[in-house]
């Protein structure tokens, strides 16, 4: 019932579905149920609230367990949200192993952990399946769907069904890799960032300008391969125009940063200028962020419609 459990029980709340959310404390469950009260009214208020439900109606569709056995009777799809931390995702894939039958989907939020890694062994095997969400999968409607070697075809077609009906936005990797696609496309850019920061071409703040107003105004609507078909006659003109440069370019790449030392100083001093590492700071920053994503998504939904 952390963050992203928290942000999964609402986005299955306002698809209409019939939500239990778990947990080892009552404590942790009922400052989950406030939060997600909270989140839920200030967005019906701002006319940001998902779904066709009213939030009392969505809320009421959401119950909370701390017995675990409870809390999956009847279900028709578990959404593990632990930690990241593979002993613990495993012990709880173990459990449920046990204790579920034939037709229910075990998915999981991970976000690095591979499939192979995470349900070999176990008797449902072919029920398994990664659906690793967006931070918050509420604002960021896109899901990766990243099956075991043996995952039963049927277990991702019904995945990717589910996330379709709540409104999110699946994605199908026809294997695992380290990273999935998401955290893949992500670290490649947060590898050059770190070595053009670091070699004193750009200033921190600079950088992040060159996402947001820039490359990052057309992603939000179109990926890199439309990008390089519409910045020119399509994709066979643009190779034959570009490919010579990409290449030149792309072989002055360093090697992977290591992620410490004065570099992490330098970044972290100026993003703490900016944003001070306090929680008031951070969560202040981080509510404008979701504003600015649920704005986002309403605009492409908007011209989606159009």
């Amino acid at each position: 019932s952390g963050l992203i459990g928290r942000s999964w029980a609402m986005v299955f709340a306002a698809g209409g579905f019939k939500v239990k959310l778990y947990d080892i404390a009552q404590q942790q469950l009922t400052s989950a149920l406030e939060n997600i009260r909270k989140q839920m009214k200030e967005m019906e208020k701002s006319g940001f609230l998902k779904g066709a439900l009213s939030a009392e109606q969505q809320l009421a569709l959401i119950s909370v367990c701390t017995d675990l056995k409870a809390a999956v009777e009847g279900a028709t799809f578990i959404q593990e949200c632990t930690p990241e931390n593979l002993e613990l995702k495993k012990k709880i894939f173990s459990q449920l192993d046990l204790i579920v039958g034939d037709n229910v989907i075990l998915s999981s939020s991970t976000s690095c952990l591979l499939p192979s890694k995470l349900f070999t062994g176990l008797k449902h095997v072919k029920q398994c399946i990664v659906s690793h969400p967006v931070n918050p999968p509420y604002f960021v409607p896109l899901v990766e769907i990243v099956p075991h070697p043996e995952t039963d075809p049927s277990t991702t077609e019904r995945t990717y069904a589910l996330m379709k009906k709540i409104g999110q936005s699946p994605v199908k990797l026809n294997r695992e890799v380290e990273g999935f696609v998401l955290n893949r496309l992500q670290y490649a850019v947060i590898s050059e960032a770190w070595r053009l920061v670091g070699e004193g071409i750009i200033s921190p703040t600079d950088l992040d300008l060159v996402m947001s107003d820039g490359l990052g105004m057309r992603y939000a609507f179109i990926g890199p391969l439309e990008t390089m078909h519409l910045n020119a006659q399509g994709i066979s003109d643009y190779c034959e125009r570009y490919s010579e440069g990409m290449r030149l370019v792309l072989n002055t790449f360093g090697p992977v940063p290591e992620f410490s030392g004065e570099i992490v100083q330098k970044i972290n001093q100026a993003m703490s200028e900016k944003i001070p590492v306090v929680p008031k700071g951070l969560d202040a920053r981080r509510k404008w962020r979701d504003e600015c994503l649920t704005g986002l998504a309403k605009l492409k939904t908007q011209m989606k419609s159009d």
